[in-house]
């Protein structure tokens, strides 16, 4: 498998999470395509580190996975703040939680 092929599904991965990010109302699915979109852009950074032969992708790769999990801890917290203030997880609700 080339270098093109990971790009195609690394840009396959950023489109379907682009679309589910512009698409859902529900948290949980938009915090689904960002991280597809993370896992595109770390598919490129490996693809990019294997097919150049360095280790600065690959170490890129680990920090944005470091990166990623915090991300999705404090997602998490937000929506379950969210649900237990509105009793549902819907973006529309959360401009209510201002202030």
């Amino acid at each position: 498998m080339g270098l093109e092929s990971y790009v195609l599904i690394a840009g396959f991965l950023f489109c379907v999470g682009l679309y589910g990010i512009l698409t859902r109302r529900n948290a949980i699915g938009v915090l689904v395509s960002v991280e597809l979109l993370v896992n595109a852009a770390n598919i490129n950074l490996a693809a990019f580190a294997h097919f150049g032969r360095g280790l600065d992708g690959q170490v890129f790769v680990l920090f944005t996975t470091a990166l990623t999990v915090a991300e999705v801890v404090v997602g998490l917290a937000l929506v379950i703040l969210l649900f237990r203030r509105r009793k549902d997880i819907l973006l529309d609700l959360a401009n209510g939680l201002k202030g």
